[in-house]
């Protein structure tokens, strides 16, 4: 992978992929809907900035369910992200059992992009580039 880092605070790096084309967001640790909602809606500025039509979510470090967050994630946010160019989403799982929880609520209220859940990268990526 050939990252820029363009965000980063304690919860929350985000890279641009030049050799993919599309932003790849790490999360990390312990979230709460207000750590959630702050870090997807810097991922939407930088999803205009970048003018890129993909995500990767990487959420194998974080520890602890957000279910706050998720009804808002799947009903605003994911359709917030579609009308600014985004068509595909990879979200790999947390091994933290209440994240995964959280993530598949969030899947739950979410009609568009399209949006699919791995348990590894490798699968995920692979899935990604094709689209």
């Amino acid at each position: 992978m050939a990252l820029r880092l363009l965000h980063q605070d304690e919860h929350i790096s985000i890279y641009f992929d030049y050799s993919n084309d599309w932003l790849y967001a790490d999360w990390t640790g312990d979230q709460s809907g207000e750590s959630v909602k702050a870090g997807a809606l810097r991922m939407l500025e930088l999803l205009r900035q970048e003018q890129c039509h993909k995500v990767l979510n990487d959420n194998r470090k974080v520890t602890s369910m957000w279910l706050d967050a998720s009804e808002w994630g799947g009903t605003e946010w994911f359709p917030a992200m579609a009308e600014a160019g985004l068509e595909y989403f990879a979200w790999i799982y947390s091994p933290n059992v209440y994240s995964r929880l959280s993530t598949d609520l969030t899947l739950q209220h979410t009609t568009r992009p399209v949006v699919l859940p791995f348990d590894n990268p490798e699968t995920a990526e692979a899935w990604l580039r094709q689209m």
